[in-house]
């Protein structure tokens, strides 16, 4: 993988999780916690799917699969050491199916259908560079 690929790969990871991160954060100033989740669970894999889109028009070489896993790591990284060890000090969010489990396999799941889509599917225009 070339370096700017990698960067482009870990950016929009980064700034997927922050959506996400935001999202919590929001969700908890201005409701409970209960639909902060079901909405995350929601607005989380949307993130993906426009991020993963701008990805793979930048990069339609790339692997849906192999972009999914960089993806979804990345994210589950930072959320375990970022926010579990670092802000909340407790790994109990790892308890939450709603919470943890869906969002991190719906971004997966959208990354990779979106990969799918426009590196085979649909979106067969010339890529941004």
């Amino acid at each position: 993988m070339k370096t700017s690929r990698l960067a482009w790969t870990a950016a929009l990871a980064v700034i997927g999780w922050a959506l996400c991160f935001a999202t919590i954060g929001i969700g908890q100033a201005v409701t409970t916690m209960g639909t902060t989740l079901i909405v995350h669970a929601i607005l989380a894999p949307l993130f993906f799917i426009g991020l993963s889109w701008l990805y793979f028009r930048r990069f339609p070489e790339a692997q849906p699969l192999t972009t999914a896993v960089a993806f979804t790591g990345i994210v589950m990284l930072l959320d375990f050491f970022l926010v579990a060890l670092v802000i909340l000090r407790d790994l109990a969010m790892f308890g939450s199916v709603l919470g943890t489990w869906i969002p991190f396999a719906s971004i997966f799941a959208a990354t990779y259908l979106t990969g799918l889509f426009v590196t085979r599917g649909g979106e067969r225009k010339p890529a941004m560079r």
